[in-house]
């Protein structure tokens, strides 16, 4: 009968657009896990997006080292400034703190890449080291590339390790977190062919962007 027809067809779909989906998933982990990382190359700047573990602590170490002259930290909480991150991080007695600037206007990754590429230009620099986890280093390497095409980026992801064995609720959370990255990651690939076809919904996210960017002041660090 045509609807047992459907149905098959339907289920042939279904199963097909899961199985393309999770070998997307298992390609995005193994990009993820295997990005290649320059250590050799020096850049004008160190960029660090907050949110996860020893990113902060990451970025430090490495301006500590001299591969960069300066330190940008895009995202930070409005209401803590230089002083406080370094605190936090375990840092205040940096002998480099003045080579640090932090930016409080980023909401997200597209704010991250877009805060970013001001201060960049603004000081004159062409190169940057991004450090975040790297979970989240494809989409933040693709927002970036998009918002600096003509800058240098080299990628530095971190892996925060656990010292202890991890239990069944850890894996469950590296994989939810896992899975809403990759998800994220597809959503913004997909964003440039949807706002061609809906430039409506481009104009309605720039100008939301730009609100809350514009209702947002950027103390001195």
């Amino acid at each position: 009968m045509r609807w047992r027809r459907a149905l098959r067809t339907i289920a042939v779909g279904v199963a097909v657009i899961g199985l393309v989906w999770l070998g997307g998933l298992a390609w995005f982990v193994h990009s993820e896990l295997t990005i290649a990382v320059d250590r050799a190359t020096s850049t004008d700047a160190i960029v660090v997006l907050t949110g996860g573990r020893l990113r902060v602590e990451t970025a430090l170490d490495l301006l500590g080292a001299g591969r960069a002259r300066s330190l940008f930290i895009s995202g930070v909480n409005p209401h803590v400034d230089r002083i406080a991150l370094l605190r936090v991080a375990g840092r205040t007695d940096a002998a480099n703190a003045d080579q640090i600037e932090i930016g409080h206007v980023a909401e997200n990754t597209l704010g991250n890449a877009r805060e970013t590429a001001e201060w960049m230009r603004r000081k004159g620099y062409r190169s940057l080291r991004l450090v975040t986890s790297w979970y989240h280093m494809r989409r933040s390497l693709l927002e970036f590339e998009r918002a600096m095409p003509d800058m240098l980026i080299i990628a530095e992801p971190v892996f925060a390790g656990h010292g202890d064995p991890l239990t069944w609720s850890d894996r469950l959370d590296v994989a939810i977190l896992t899975i809403g990255e990759y998800t994220k990651f597809l959503a913004t690939l997909a964003w440039p062919k949807v706002a061609a076809f809906w430039p409506h919904a481009a104009l309605s996210g720039q100008a939301a962007q730009l609100t809350r960017s514009t209702s947002m002041t950027d103390p001195a660090p």
